[in-house]
């Protein structure tokens, strides 16, 4: 999320939105039914201020979600639908990523610009180490064992080995930037550049820019998820409610659709080849991706506050986290696909 908006907003009206579009048209949100229907409704600890990132270890079953305002992270079974523990005292806990080969939960406490490591059994805070200034989202390198972090105001990203906690380096990006992800095929990391306007993939063994993709039909490109068999990246652009869709082969941009407004967090199904974008504005627009193209499959309001989506690959439901639930407790929405 977009630190203009989330630095320590106590329960804004947030929602969700699924984005995704590799349609060269533009699609209008809320133009067709959200293909979604309701599963469970698990009520959270804590109070009804922000929520933020999410990660699941989809074998365990373990979710970990971020919740900003509270500066916590809240730990869920999903198999038994239960709330497993609070974790405390994580100053604005806004990214979470789970590693479960290595057992460990990465979570950045934006209050303290710094990154905490802990033990996914225990809770245990195994390691801490600086960032950059208010990091935000997280990625893995599984190829270096390398965590990192998007420090979104500082401009840079942060390079941590995962094992020792100790910093590896820092990558400038020249401007306030967006999400990252690692891409397996081409061996790269990429970035949302938010300030500069552009997508830059950077080289993980020497840190260095390689090479950037101007998107100009982008304004505050943050969201970023991929499918790297089908070499596509997909860009959420939370100023001016669009989604891209980029050919990673190419480097070209292939497909832009409209979305809610203010697209945060976008998660990809690679079974199902489906793509969730969820938004600030409660809309969730979703997508498959056929052939290298997004098809609109349905848009709608889930629910205020419901800017986050998780996916899971085993059951290919999906997990928002919104601060009011049915009977006002901040609650964990899971969700099935239709059909």
């Amino acid at each position: 999320m977009h630190h203009n908006r989330s630095r320590l907003l106590p329960a804004p009206i947030i929602a969700l939105i699924l984005v995704g579009a590799c349609s060269s048209q533009s699609s209008s949100p809320d133009s067709s039914p959200l293909p979604l229907h309701p599963v469970a409704e698990i009520v959270l600890t804590g109070d009804n201020s922000r929520f933020d990132y999410e990660s699941l270890d989809p074998e365990r079953g373990l979710l970990f979600i971020a919740h900003l305002g509270a500066s916590e992270v809240i730990e869920v079974n999903v198999h038994t639908r239960q709330v497993v523990r609070t974790i405390p005292n994580l100053s604005q806990a806004h990214g979470v990523l789970v590693v479960p080969e290595l057992r460990r939960v990465y979570v950045t406490a934006t209050g303290e610009d710094r990154l905490v490591i802990l033990d996914e059994d225990t809770a245990a805070v195994i390691g801490q180490v600086p960032t950059g200034d208010y990091p935000d989202g997280i990625a893995y390198d599984p190829k270096r064992g390398a965590v990192w972090t998007t420090n979104e105001s500082g401009g840079t990203e942060t390079i941590v080995d995962a094992a020792t906690a100790q910093v590896r380096g820092t990558a400038d990006l020249g401007g306030e930037v967006g999400n990252v992800a690692y891409d397996p095929v081409a061996d790269q990391m990429l970035v949302a550049v938010q300030g500069k306007g552009d997508l830059a993939a950077i080289d993980p063994e020497t840190l260095d820019v390689n090479r950037r993709l101007l998107t100009p039909g982008c304004r505050g490109g943050h969201g970023l998820t991929l499918d790297p068999p089908a070499r596509l990246a997909f860009v959420a652009c939370e100023d001016n409610a669009t989604l891209l869709t980029i050919d990673l082969d190419s480097w070209q941009v292939t497909g832009t659709a409209g979305v809610g407004e203010h697209p945060d967090v976008v998660a990809y199904d690679q079974g199902a080849q489906r793509l969730y974008v969820a938004s600030e504005s409660g809309t969730v627009t979703v997508f498959d991706q056929q052939g290298g193209h997004l098809i609109e499959i349905g848009s709608g309001h889930l629910a205020d506050g419901a800017h986050v989506v998780v996916v899971d690959p085993s059951t290919h439901h999906t997990f928002y986290p919104v601060p009011a639930g049915a009977d006002g407790h901040p609650a964990l929405l899971e969700q099935a696909p239709e059909g």
